[in-house]
């Protein structure tokens, strides 16, 4: 089938809406008919190259919609099914997948190389050239064929315009505070980097117990935001944060230090583990250039006060487990979805949509498709 999509040609470059080719489902697809796209940093990442995704490439990776086609040997999904994309593929089968890790699926391993899981091919092309699909999915279009590895069923009374942002964003940050983080009762928790990820690092903190949740960025709008979803305390950056830390844990520091800047850097992590607390954690959740090898780091603190540094994707937790846990958080007025939405685009405003991003204008944007667009 025919259908529009915001392609990059180049790094460096803007999105640029083409009619693609949209191939059928073969085994283990199904095509889906999309309601909405959040647009997170990690697109960003695809446009400077520093993710070395290789282009022509269909951008975004949080999606929601309802199953339109199902492929040959699908067991899991069915046609009218309301899913939620994930953009780490769980199988199920693998030696992460049976050991609880479906974050670490084998089948990521195809993430960067633009392939489809199925059988190593393109599902979209342009002009009868392959075009990747980020992170297995691609849904800066309103329709896609993927992997049902890719997918979460989710129940039809959830909206699924907010659904959508449960693919990335929202399992992320909840998760790199709650899963991964340990947040318990009582902990102190500092997050660095109020957008999309690190907004719901905030609620999962919150949620999971934090006496304090300190949230670190430069933006008023973003500490504004944070206050209203669950800091206690709000700064414009890890300096300012620092004394006050010390001052309301009396010199014990945070227990879990969580560092979601859209682009992650080395000369973060020192400053952030100097704000953490005798058998404490640095988590890890943003990404950095795949060519950056360069830490900051006193092997000397890390040692004798038994800190931990920590990485983390999908908030540390499994696609499968994590969305319908979330959805549960939602349904019990714990995480807010609504007010993470900050504004609404259509997809031939996509380039736009990154200039606000990257002006602070955004907790999350998101692609709306209607109508028109299918």
């Amino acid at each position: 089938m025919k259908t529009k999509a915001a392609v990059l040609h180049g790094y460096n470059e803007e999105w640029k809406i083409e009619e693609v080719d949209l191939g059928d489902p073969v085994a283990g697809e199904v095509q889906v008919r999309l309601v909405s796209s959040g647009l997170c940093h990690s697109d960003h990442h695809v446009r400077t190259g520093q993710d070395g995704s290789p282009t022509p490439i269909i951008g975004g990776h949080e999606g929601a919609g309802v199953v339109t086609k199902v492929g040959p040997g699908v067991t899991r999904l069915a046609e009218g099914d309301h899913v939620v994309t994930a953009f780490i593929p769980a199988c199920g089968v693998c030696g992460p997948c049976s050991r609880g890790l479906q974050n670490l699926c084998d089948e990521g391993a195809h993430l960067f190389d633009g392939v489809a899981i199925a059988d190593q091919t393109h599902r979209v092309t342009l002009d009868g050239v392959g075009v990747t699909q980020m992170c297995l999915l691609g849904t800066f279009s309103p329709y896609i064929t993927v992997h049902e590895a890719s997918l979460v069923k989710i129940e039809k009374d959830i909206p699924l315009q907010l659904a959508a942002l449960l693919g990335c964003g929202v399992a992320t940050g909840w998760g790199s505070a709650v899963e991964i983080g340990g947040t318990k009762a009582g902990d102190t928790v500092v997050v660095v980097g109020i957008g999309g990820v690190g907004i719901n690092a905030v609620q999962g903190a919150r949620a999971a117990g934090a006496r304090h949740v300190v949230a670190v960025d430069p933006v008023p709008f973003k500490r504004e935001m944070a206050e209203k979803l669950g800091a206690t305390h709000t700064f414009d950056s890890v300096e300012a944060a620092q004394p006050v830390v010390e001052q309301i844990t009396w010199g014990k520091l945070a227990d879990t230090v969580v560092l979601t800047q859209g682009v992650m850097k080395g000369a973060y992590v020192q400053p952030a583990m100097a704000m953490t607390g005798k058998g404490g954690q640095v988590v890890v959740t943003g990404l950095g250039p795949a060519t950056d090898e360069t830490v900051t780091l006193s092997l000397f603190e890390l040692t004798l006060l038994q800190k931990r540094l920590q990485g983390a994707i999908f908030g540390g937790s499994g696609p499968r487990s994590q969305v319908p846990r979330l959805l549960h958080e939602f349904r019990a007025g714990r995480l807010n979805l609504a007010d993470l939405v900050t504004r609404t685009y259509r997809l031939e405003e996509i380039n736009q949509a990154y200039d606000d991003m990257l002006e602070g204008r955004n907790i999350r944007g998101m692609v709306v498709y209607d109508e028109s667009d299918y």
